[in-house]
């Protein structure tokens, strides 16, 4: 991969980081091609660090009828679980935002692969496991919070989703997709054409607060 002799300011990558919201109510009529995505797919996850190069963060990117297929996984495999641990009324909300998800165009699923953390602890293996999962997860979340970002400055609007925490889901989207069984879902990222104003920035607490600098 080729570098830009010219280097990106910080000024320009803080804009783009700042400019990130969680935007709901997005439509499927996106005017970014399939293409352009693919490719902001592919140029994150063949840049992004990972301690010790392990390389563990895989990703699921599902487009149109098969964005579609992935929230009606998700919806036939949370049902059961929610009609039976809670009410129909609980169910109804959960399927009204399942439904919400649906209606956009895309979903990038941001898994970890167990087998690559595995490989790396045998390599190391005087450290204890947690340690490479906990260097995974950093990863994955450098990832996730690239492509939400990216997705953003193309002129979408994008939320992260945790619906794989239902009971039965991970499994369902492993079915839809032949999914290996040691990649794990960590985050959903739901994209699609903005249907409204963009959110505000919410407050955030005075930075005298939040850090500590000594000089």
């Amino acid at each position: 991969m080729t570098v830009s002799p010219n280097p990106v300011k910080s000024s320009t990558y803080l804009e783009a980081v700042k400019h990130r919201r969680t935007v709901y109510g997005v439509t499927d009529n996106v005017s970014v091609s399939d293409d352009r995505i693919i490719e902001i797919v592919n140029e994150v996850i063949q840049t992004l660090p990972s301690s010790w190069n392990m390389q563990s963060t895989r990703i699921l990117v599902t487009l149109g009828k098969e964005h579609k297929k992935f929230w009606d996984a998700v919806i036939a495999a949370a049902k059961p679980y929610i009609l039976e641990q809670q009410s129909q009324e609980d169910w109804k909300r959960n399927e009204d935002r399942f439904q919400s998800f649906r209606a956009a165009y895309g979903t990038i699923s941001v898994f970890e692969d167990h087998t690559a953390i595995e490989k790396l602890h045998e390599k190391f293996s005087k450290f204890p496991l947690t340690v490479f999962e906990g260097f995974a997860e950093h990863s994955n979340a450098m990832h996730q919070i690239t492509l939400w970002t990216a997705l953003e400055l193309e002129g979408l609007g994008a939320s992260l989703q945790h619906s794989h925490f239902v009971p039965g889901v991970e499994d369902g989207i492993r079915s839809a997709f032949d999914i290996p069984s040691t990649w794990s879902v960590k985050a959903e990222i739901v994209f699609g054409a903005l249907s409204g104003e963009r959110p505000t920035a919410p407050g955030k607490e005075p930075v005298s607060n939040t850090v500590k600098i000594f000089k």
